[in-house]
């Protein structure tokens, strides 16, 4: 499992109680973290192989990790269980997501120095043999680079206009939007969409 999914020893270890439950119902872990503080908070988050998935999806999972890890108790506190969706701007935590979101933008930290730096920001071009392609700015123009994926700490999609049309269309398309929701669009020069 990689760290991106499950960072600590004691996340991988609830991972290993928490997928199979998840995976099980049809879904797949994006990231878990057992998050300290005065009550810990435990955050699953889920999606659909295809995305898109749904608040009720989000409580059905929910209702089965409550249920397993009462009866697991691999955490020995109180602790609040919260199960969402990657978002938007998602994680990207495993290789196919790279894959998947490639020609968006993302902000990517490794645990070590590339060339020098270990914080990247640039558009995803894919992956391959076990390497994420990024194409960053460099002086004299933009150059696509390879980072290992095990030296990758943090990956993330960046917000922008370009993602959000992409997310709303995928949605759309997969029949997850009903336009007769929602009102019509009306542009600043009064016309409407």
């Amino acid at each position: 499992m990689s760290d991106l999914i499950a960072k600590t020893a004691i996340d991988r270890r609830l991972a290993g109680i928490v997928q199979p439950v998840i995976e099980g119902m049809g879904y797949e872990l994006v990231r878990l973290r057992l998050m300290g503080g005065k009550t810990a908070t435990l955050q699953v988050m889920a999606d659909r192989p295809e995305g898109g998935i749904e608040v009720d999806d989000c409580a059905r999972i929910s209702t089965e990790l409550s249920a397993i890890l009462d009866v697991e108790d691999p955490i020995g506190d109180e602790y609040t269980l919260e199960v969402s969706s990657p978002g938007i701007d998602r994680p990207l935590t495993r290789l196919k997501d790279f894959d998947a979101w490639s020609g968006h933008e993302a902000r990517i930290e490794t645990t070590e120095p590339v060339d020098g730096q270990k914080r990247f920001k640039g558009e995803i071009a894919g992956s391959e043999n076990g390497e994420v392609l990024v194409e960053i700015d460099r002086p004299g123009g933009a150059v696509t680079i390879g980072l290992t994926f095990d030296l990758l700490s943090d990956a993330k999609l960046v917000l922008t206009d370009a993602l959000v049309r992409e997310t709303l269309r995928q949605r759309k398309d997969a029949g997850q939007i009903d336009q007769a929701q929602f009102d019509e669009i009306q542009t600043m020069d009064g016309e409407e969409e």
